[in-house]
């Protein structure tokens, strides 16, 4: 290691800019395909999952507005072009193209919020090869994080039983997944965030309120609770494991009086805490007095805690860590290509035939099967035009215009759009035992393209 003592190590800026969150093999593509010719053809990318998480019964689209930000910033400055020519990584007419450019193409996808299933095609970016294969690195890099964090959020949410989650994440991920974690816990319905920039940027609604830390500073526990209702009132929550709960009840009820907001159990036997927290609080005529339960829960805790006395739950690890599925195991393949530049040219299927790792040419278009008692039991798959009965729903909405973003909306739209995308689904589908996806996905022919 070469030490840096005495030298001087400029600060790093990570400006605005999202051109350069990506691959180089994407760069070294695009100068070959520029040499050959080839650059200009039109092409048709998909986005999908093979397969679910083990177990998993389904996923949740989120990140589609993070990603459509990051299109819309994809440029490249003069800084990053003196970067990549002159560490080898583009020629010169390679950065005169980069230079110039601009996505103009296409793009449809499931709207946010929305279930997906293995082979679902949540992402179709339609363009010339160059423009459509710059895309790649940073649709998956956004989407498969969101995505994961989005499903492990929902099956938690599902475990709760309408009881609200707080999202905690924010000191076990990195300081920018923390605030791209908390918005899609938001849209599979998490509560509220501790992440005050996810508020800022987002509009999540944020909570918090004390550490142990925060006692541990004070003379007694009676002067920190002191301190915190003088501050946030008596509608706050006290954090009462920090010493001998019982002892901690006692005081909070005494300060605050009946009319205490909640109090806070971080450690211990989670279950058996709560019913005798619920016990004393009740003896002690604060029985609007909520409990909220934290420390390591995942969708199996929060389960297993469903008959406790339990209002509410703070979530933080393994929300951000996708509850052991880290990625959502997105692919971004190419399905259709022409063998012409121009936009009239004729597009052919094109497939990978890999020993494990095939993929279906065509460009494709998905409904989601309803049948009369509104419930969800298939997923087709058409690389025709979709022809969709009376009440199926296709899924592919428009993102991306001819370059000109299109489809953004609010968080609080994506949000309710996952409730009803659950609600549609079978009962099988938020189990939390492993088993097959709760909607199979079928292959068919539709009508022509138009």
């Amino acid at each position: 290691m070469v030490p840096t003592a005495g030298r001087k190590v400029p600060l790093v800026d990570l400006g605005d800019g999202t051109a350069l969150l990506t691959d180089r093999y994407e760069l070294t593509m695009l100068q070959a395909a520029l040499g050959s010719g080839t650059a200009g053809r039109r092409a048709v990318f998909e986005v999908f999952a093979r397969s679910l998480p083990a177990g998993r019964r389904y996923g949740v689209i989120a990140g589609t507005g993070r990603l459509l930000d990051g299109i819309e910033r994809f440029r490249f400055d003069a800084a990053e072009l003196d970067y990549l020519t002159s560490n080898g990584i583009v020629d010169e007419p390679t950065a005169h193209w980069l230079e110039k450019y601009r996505f103009t193409g296409n793009v449809w996808g499931y709207a946010e919020g929305e279930c997906y299933f293995p082979e679902s095609p949540i992402l179709v970016v339609e363009g010339t090869f160059a423009e459509a294969v710059l895309l790649e690195t940073l649709a998956l890099s956004i989407l498969n994080h969101d995505c994961a964090i989005a499903s492990a959020a929902s099956r938690m949410v599902q475990a709760a039983q309408g009881r609200p989650i707080i999202e905690m994440g924010s000191r076990r991920a990195h300081e920018r997944a923390a605030v791209a974690s908390a918005r899609a816990a938001y849209i599979a319905g998490f509560a509220t965030t501790s992440n005050l920039e996810a508020g800022r940027l987002y509009g999540v609604p944020t909570a918090g309120t004390s550490a142990h830390s925060f006692t541990l500073l004070h003379d007694s526990e009676r002067h920190a609770f002191e301190a915190q209702l003088a501050a946030l009132g008596e509608s706050t929550t006290l954090l009462v494991d920090t010493y001998d709960v019982e002892r901690a009840v006692r005081t909070a009820v005494e300060l605050a009086g009946p009319s205490l907001g909640a109090v806070r159990i971080d450690s211990g036997d989670l279950g058996v805490m709560a019913r005798r927290v619920r016990d004393q609080l009740d003896s002690l005529g604060a029985h609007d007095t909520r409990i909220v339960v934290t420390g390591d829960l995942d969708e199996f805790g929060i389960a297993a805690l469903a008959a406790a006395p339990v209002d509410g739950y703070g979530v933080g690890t393994s929300l951000v860590t996708g509850s052991g599925a880290p990625t959502a195991s997105l692919v971004y393949k190419l399905v259709a290509r022409s063998d012409a530049p121009e936009d009239d040219a004729p597009m052919r299927p094109v497939a990978k035939r890999s020993t494990g790792k095939p993929s279906r040419g065509g460009r494709k278009t998905a409904v989601r099967r309803i049948d009369g008692h509104g419930t969800a039991f298939a997923e087709t798959v058409t690389t025709g035009e979709p022809i969709p009965g009376p009440r199926d729903r296709v899924l592919h909405v428009p993102l991306v215009r001819n370059g000109e973003i299109i489809g953004r909306e609010s968080l609080l739209d994506a949000r309710e759009r996952h409730a009803r995308a659950i609600a549609e689904l079978p009962p099988t589908a938020t189990q939390l035992s492993k088993g097959e996806p709760a909607l199979p996905t079928e292959f068919v022919n539709g009508g022509p393209r138009r």
